[in-house]
């Protein structure tokens, strides 16, 4: 039967079928095929005998946490309490996209931002929304459960930016306080450290102990670049230009013309200086 993997303790795997779930072995030709299951991988397995029999495809996984087949990343962004950080928005959209997940960017705390704030926040959610990406606020919880639904998603964003809040927004019985977050999701319950899927209003969310540090130093220069999708609408004359220091530069020229938001271009000048 197919399934999917959601909770892994040493060598047990809990399989997900339908409403039931199996406590699974892996076949030994996976360790000869260096092949290691992952949290989110589907799988076929033989419920006779509760053996994982072969896993399929993945279209992304990420190393830390250790999860396979990542749907949406909520990129939780607060704009007051803690202050809104346009690096660490950016960061993390650089970081999503080049693990070939979908990005979520939902704002928080818009009730304690100024009339002016908000002008601001209206300004970069059209400009984010004009790269392709979803932006959402805390308060569209209908729309975000109904695109999340049957997915695999992970939340991140700045300590205290609200990810317990926007959790009890999508299933009110979990009732999270402050720094709940990880009970919740299934950590804390054995001795031994484990990444689970904690299903909740038809999807399955995963805690991200360490993704919000998650940096940069593993891509490249050009792949960083890939991820500044606005970039693509202002072709250079050389298609290798890193628009930094090069002559008759279309992106240097459409930032000079506000074409190009500046935090942007400043970050991504930033984010590939480092390289």
């Amino acid at each position: 039967m197919n399934g999917k993997i959601i909770k892994i303790i040493s060598n047990l795997y809990t399989v997900k079928v339908g409403n039931k779930e199996y406590d699974c072995k892996a076949r030994g030709k996976f360790r000869n095929d260096k092949i290691t299951p992952l949290v989110g991988d589907n799988c076929v397995i033989d419920t006779e005998n509760n053996y994982i029999l072969s896993i399929d495809e993945r279209y992304n996984f990420l190393k830390r946490p250790a999860v396979a087949n990542v749907d949406y990343a909520i990129i939780l962004t607060s704009i007051k309490q803690p202050d809104l950080s346009l690096n660490l928005l950016d960061k993390m959209l650089s970081i999503v996209l080049l693990n070939k997940i979908k990005p979520i960017i939902c704002f928080s705390k818009l009730d304690l931002a100024t009339r002016q704030e908000k002008k601001m926040v209206k300004k970069l959610s059209k400009y984010y929304r004009q790269m392709g990406i979803v932006v959402l606020n805390n308060n569209q919880i209908s729309k975000l459960k109904k695109m999340l639904k049957g997915k695999v998603v992970v939340l991140t964003g700045q300590t205290g930016a609200g990810k317990s809040s926007l959790l009890n927004k999508i299933d009110k019985s979990l009732e999270l306080k402050t720094g709940e977050i990880s009970k919740a999701l299934g950590r804390g319950k054995h001795t031994t450290r484990h990444v689970e899927l904690f299903e909740t209003s038809g999807c399955f969310l995963v805690d991200t102990p360490g993704f919000s540090a998650l940096d940069l130093n593993d891509f490249s220069q050009e792949e960083i670049k890939s991820t500044f999708l606005e970039f693509n609408l202002y072709p250079c004359q050389f298609p290798d230009c890193m628009h930094i220091n090069e002559q008759n530069c279309a992106v240097k020229e459409a930032t000079c013309h506000k074409k190009i938001l500046q935090s942007r271009y400043d970050n991504y000048k930033s984010f590939i200086s480092k390289k």
